[in-house]
């Protein structure tokens, strides 16, 4: 089954926190965009150490989208995080942050930006838990889907029926369906999600509309 997480790309933990309690009720997983300013130069909330405070139910899933993830996988590996996703573009050592991922019970992701061909997955199918097609450039929520990236969904998934391929960036009751069609089994949506008034109908939309 299709699944929709919600997509948080703020710039405060407390923006973080009233994010999530307004998902919360609708969704098994959240999804936190965490950017450095340097492999993208738009700046969220990315402090690790705010993560013991985060009290809720769902699973989160931390979208590193930062330079050598290597260097501080460790601090995201801690509850409520269950997935990391890092990029291709931005690890060194991607073996490196399998292992610490496994040793955590955490799982891995990788994800690739719109320029970057869709076969470099192809040296990790079956070592990772999920490929991330980012569909837009790493920066603020509300960007609109590339044009390439259904045409990246459909390769990966003929390339490898098993894997969960994730499509994040410029979900909406336009581009979810045919994201579904091409072969994505999770899609991230922010801004069609937290633009509107209500969220729940804006998640059922969503849902709705790849059914």
């Amino acid at each position: 089954m299709l699944e929709i997480i919600p997509s948080i790309n703020v710039p405060t933990f407390e923006e973080v926190q009233e994010r999530i309690k307004k998902v919360e009720p609708y969704v098994l997983w959240c999804h936190l965009d965490v950017t450095d300013g340097v492999f993208s130069k738009h700046l969220t909330w990315r402090d690790p150490a705010d993560l013991p405070r985060l009290d809720t139910a769902l699973s989160i899933e931390a979208h590193l989208m930062i330079f050598e993830p290597e260097r501080v996988i460790e601090q995201w590996l801690v509850k409520p995080v269950k997935r990391v996703i890092v990029h291709l573009e931005a690890a060194k050592d991607i073996g490196l942050i399998i292992q610490k991922c496994r040793e955590a019970g955490v799982q891995i992701g990788l994800a690739i930006n719109p320029e970057t061909f869709w076969g470099k997955f192809q040296p990790w199918f079956g070592r990772v838990d999920l490929l991330q097609v980012l569909a837009v450039s790493p920066g603020p929520s509300g960007q609109k889907m590339g044009a390439g990236a259904l045409d990246k969904i459909r390769h990966l998934r003929a390339a490898c029926p098993s894997c969960i391929i994730e499509a994040d960036g410029g979900v909406n009751l336009e581009t979810a369906p045919r994201a579904a069609e091409a072969g994505a089994s999770v899609l991230v949506a922010g801004n069609a999600i937290f633009s509107g008034d209500n969220v729940k109908k804006s998640i059922d939309n969503l849902r709705g509309s790849t059914s």
